[in-house]
């Protein structure tokens, strides 16, 4: 039975070793794209939003706050005007009986300075004083003192009138008009331009009524 040797293995002889197979391409690529991450896979996500995000560009941002700007004025102000259609349309005019002081604080002349809060000149004269309203008696224009010719002067079409109103040339047709006067219960001179006296041309001049002047 020594002599009985293996059949699948004979003295003399060396086994061969076997030939390693190389993966084929097919696998290969399979094991790549497993190593891929998946597009819904976190890392994937991750890399995807990171991405997308830009940084915002400081002139749009300034730009987008300036077209806001613009619509919101436009806004308010057409909201603004849409309550202003609501609101009476008033005009503010100042009270038309008012004190301008003592007879004591005026002297002989023209005072201007109530022309302009109450459109009046205060004239005293050596025997009475009164209050010219400020208004040409052509078209209604204001005109002006002017001390050095001791006249007043209609600036509009040239009218003029003297210290006490009384027009002289130009195309004023009547001298100008006075308003009311009295004495308060506190001695004050009071004054009322809603009540006017008038001195009309070829008609009966009421400068010489009680209330048009004050014996001084």
């Amino acid at each position: 039975m020594d002599t009985v040797q293996d059949a699948t293995h004979q003295p003399g002889t060396e086994e061969k070793p076997k030939a390693v197979t190389p993966p084929s391409s097919a696998t290969t690529d399979k094991s790549a794209k497993s190593a891929r991450p998946a597009v819904g896979s976190s890392a994937g996500a991750k890399t995807k939003t990171v991405e997308s995000e830009k940084p915002v560009d400081p002139v749009d941002k300034i730009r987008r706050g300036i077209i806001w700007s613009l619509v919101g004025g436009f806004l308010a102000t057409n909201f603004l005007m849409f309550l202003r259609f609501f609101l009476p349309r008033t005009l503010f005019e100042p009270s038309t009986v008012f004190r301008v002081g003592f007879p004591s604080d005026f002297g002989i002349g023209v005072e201007t300075k109530f022309q302009q809060m109450y459109r009046v000149w205060v004239v005293r004269n050596a025997e009475r004083m009164f209050v010219i309203y400020a208004r040409c008696t052509h078209l209604g224009c204001t005109p002006d003192w002017k001390p050095a010719e001791n006249k007043f002067k209609c600036p509009c079409h040239g009218s003029g009138y003297t210290s006490e109103g009384i027009n002289f040339e130009g195309p004023a047709p009547r001298p100008m008009d006075r308003a009311h006067v009295e004495i308060d219960p506190e001695g004050q001179i009071l004054v009322d331009t809603s009540k006017l006296y008038k001195s009309p041309k070829g008609e009966r001049s009421e400068f010489n009524d009680a209330g048009s002047y004050l014996h001084v």
